[in-house]
């Protein structure tokens, strides 16, 4: 950085990601009245005298103070700047500041020390009713999103979110309130108010959800964990006067209250196009201990592994199961099983057209199992390398996989031979487009292999679209 004179140390404006420092800017004839502070400040120590936040207006003071309250650990310039930004941007994580600004100058005062710098956080905040408009893509369909927002409502990160969404199988609104807990933003509490109404044609079924929902998230260790309670008040109903018997059945209204556990580890270095780490997501919900008609204990969990190869190319596995087992005595809801097959799961088959059915509708299963094998390559001859051809990758993949129900008065090794019986498997070759970091678009040539009756197969082109992919 070069030699930095504490008379001539400027304050250093710092916006966005650029918290570098010029040194030609920072250099002055030095002055012969302040031969006291004409020491070098880079690499000598100093010592954080005071913190000032300009431009508060609802947010409360001790919120903040856990966000910055690093840079008073700080032991030279470097280090100031660094911890610096790290406030900045743990103040811009809140959501309720638009813009963050940091500047450091040098103590002036009765008590400023030769080596003592002061730092400034000029911020504005976020007006106190905000609108968006949005695009979102799901598991194979898109929906439009309109909401307004209430930020820092009481003053300490609280926001208040009314959405609503309308897509090509699922409209839904919706009222939360979030609060996360001061000095740990990723330990925080959600209240959730909603009503789904949503469409299931490869089940002729239509159902709407009213329900309540409160849950709290936080860290521990390498570890995000989720507790949840929700409470639901499900409608449903037939999609078309040919409904099989068995959707028929289904029909109807039911209470739902479960108490869920979700942890996960993500050590990936990218969620969409990642090129080298792993992914463990294991869920748990127990319906029925809490109220409601339904009962059951349901666990699945996701596995995946990334490594990188010659030439920028990438080897995947992902691995799929899970098991619901009914308890006292019922039978399970057509709502609350698995289903499996399609453009994101076991690709060459219809959309979650695998396993149990009844006159062509699809009725889901207990238990099923779901693995597949990768290969993401550059495009042949890197065109756009560097821009826009990064966003496309060549897919070479195997997926397999089985969805069935289980006679649970069987033992585990009934239970395995059930689950490797008519195992649907197919392969092919396509292209990949990165959307953002929160979605993907495929376009597969599929050659789906071990076609058992009742399933609807997708031979050659398929089109997927989604945020989760085998």
């Amino acid at each position: 950085m070069g030699t930095v004179h504490a008379k001539s140390l400027d304050p250093l404006p710092m916006h966005g990601r650029d918290l570098g420092v010029n040194p030609d800017d920072l250099m002055e004839p030095p002055e012969q009245e302040q031969e006291s502070k004409q020491e070098v400040l880079e690499n000598k120590d100093v010592v954080v005298q005071h913190v000032n936040i300009q431009g508060l207006g609802r947010t409360k003071e001790d919120l903040l103070g856990y966000e910055i309250s690093d840079v008073f650990h700080a032991k030279n310039l470097i280090d100031v700047m660094k911890r610096a930004h790290v406030a900045r941007l743990r103040l811009l994580r809140l959501g309720v500041f638009k813009e963050v600004e940091v500047l450091i100058d040098t103590s002036e005062g009765k008590d400023a020390l030769p080596n003592g710098l002061d730092i400034t956080f000029e911020v504005t905040e976020i007006k106190r009713l905000t609108g968006s408009y949005n695009t979102m893509v799901g598991n194979n369909e898109g929906s439009m999103v309109l909401g307004l927002k209430l930020p820092n409502v009481f003053g300490r990160a609280e926001k208040v979110t009314f959405q609503f969404s309308y897509g090509t199988k699922e409209t839904s609104y919706g009222l939360s309130f979030f609060k996360p807990q001061p000095g740990y933003f990723e330990r925080n509490f959600t209240l959730n108010l909603y009503k789904v109404t949503g469409q299931f044609p490869w089940s002729s079924l239509k159902e709407t959800d009213r329900g309540l929902s409160a849950e709290l998230n936080f860290p521990l260790g390498v570890t995000s964990h989720t507790l949840k309670w929700e409470g639901v008040w499900r409608e449903l109903g037939c999609l078309a006067r040919s409904a099989s018997f068995a959707v028929r059945e289904e029909s109807g209204h039911s209470l739902k209250s479960a108490l869920s556990h979700s942890m996960s580890i993500d050590l990936r270095n990218s969620a969409i196009f990642p090129n080298r780490g792993a992914l463990l997501r294991i869920n748990q919900e127990l319906a029925g201990y809490t109220g409601g008609d339904a009962s059951f204990l349901k666990e699945d969990f996701e596995l995946q592994l990334n490594r990188k190869l010659f030439w920028d190319s990438v080897l995947s596995a992902s691995l799929w199961g899970g098991m619901l087992y009914p308890l006292g005595g019922q039978p399970s809801c057509i709502a609350d099983r698995f289903y499996l097959g399609g453009p994101t799961s076991v690709r060459g088959f219809g959309m979650y057209s695998i396993g149990p059915q009844s006159e062509g509708d699809y009725l889901g299963g207990e238990a099923y199992w779901a693995g597949g094998v990768h290969l993401y390559t550059p495009l042949p001859f890197r065109p756009g390398k560097g821009g826009f051809g990064d966003l496309f990758r060549t897919h070479f993949f195997l997926n397999a996989g089985n969805l069935c129900n289980l006679n649970y008065g069987e033992g585990p090794q009934a239970h395995l031979q059930r689950l490797a019986e008519c195992i649907r498997w197919s392969y092919g070759a396509g292209i990949v487009l990165r959307l953002g970091n929160i979605a993907r678009l495929e376009l597969n040539y599929c050659v789906p292999m071990g076609v058992q009756s009742g399933d609807r197969i997708c031979d050659g082109v398929q089109f997927g679209a989604g945020i989760r992919f085998l």
